[in-house]
């Protein structure tokens, strides 16, 4: 059955494979458009660097009038990820618009690891090292990347 969510999600995946941005990638599970696997690898010359974080996004068939509910399965220190790797993102929760595809989404994501927003955590300790101890923070970001490389 194809349904207008998995019209735009077969767009979408189609788009990401032609013209994929620098640093992502992601793509449909098995047989199933509606769920998604996707990797955001760490921007150069940031903490981040090197990493590889692995992260999944579930679509309803309210797509693209709703947005995915996007998670990390790699473990993260950041002050917009929660502990369950749920992420605080404004295009994610009311800023969200059609406009956006799945490519939009992890590009968007991927600009917030090097961009938080200390003033709406969802890891007080993380925005806190953020905003008081950068050099901390920065260590404990390396921690996560180097984790990246051996977690599956």
């Amino acid at each position: 059955m194809s349904t207008p969510a998995r019209k735009r999600l077969m767009r979408d995946f189609k788009r990401l494979q032609q013209d994929p941005p620098a640093g992502i990638s992601g793509a449909p599970q098995d047989n199933n458009i509606l769920h998604w696997n996707a990797v955001i690898f760490g921007p150069d010359d940031t903490p981040w660097d090197g990493g590889t974080f692995k992260l999944t996004l579930q679509f309803t068939e309210d797509y693209p009038n709703k947005p995915p509910t996007v998670r990390f399965v790699s473990r993260m220190f950041h002050p917009n990820i929660y502990a369950d790797g749920s992420i605080c993102l404004d295009i994610l929760q009311n800023q969200w618009s059609p406009i956006y595809d799945v490519a939009a989404i992890l590009t968007s994501i991927q600009s917030l690891l090097c961009d938080p927003n200390p003033n709406s955590p969802a890891n007080s300790e993380a925005a806190r090292l953020f905003s008081e101890n950068k050099r901390e923070y920065n260590r404990r970001v390396k921690e996560i990347v180097e984790q990246s490389w051996t977690a599956d």
